[in-house]
């Protein structure tokens, strides 16, 4: 099983960004699917969740409102759309998944597949 992101890169303050992950080699779908974040030297926070089926969505408090997970269309890739981004969003985002089943209820360390990341900078 991997996960593979895309669509990190250099934005402006203020700016916009879709972050995109694709699962392979599971069979069948993930379970709860969801992005974390790394700056060098801290520890790994999370972003936003969400549940095999969508339904449930839960979000970073401080990114709730500007970030919005979802599913994308084919089965088992997932959506990051960041908006009004700030300096301190600058980051290493991760995409992170867990078997079918797998709830949204744990942290970082629950999670089973983890792909590589993709950075975000976010320049004043």
């Amino acid at each position: 099983v991997a996960l593979v992101e895309s669509g990190g890169g250099a934005v402006q303050v203020g700016g916009p960004l879709r972050l995109f992950c694709e699962g392979s080699g599971q069979r069948g779908s993930f379970g709860c699917m969801a992005w974390f974040r790394q700056v060098s030297g801290k520890e790994r926070g999370a972003v936003a969740s969400v549940s095999r089926g969508g339904r449930t969505t839960i979000y970073n408090d401080s990114m709730r409102g500007r970030f919005t997970i979802e599913h994308g269309n084919r089965r088992n890739t997932l959506y990051l759309y960041l908006n009004s981004l700030q300096p301190e969003d600058t980051a290493m985002y991760f995409c992170a998944a867990k078997e079918p089943f797998g709830s949204c209820t744990s942290g970082p360390g629950s999670f089973d597949y983890w792909g590589q990341g993709t950075q975000v900078t976010v320049s004043p």
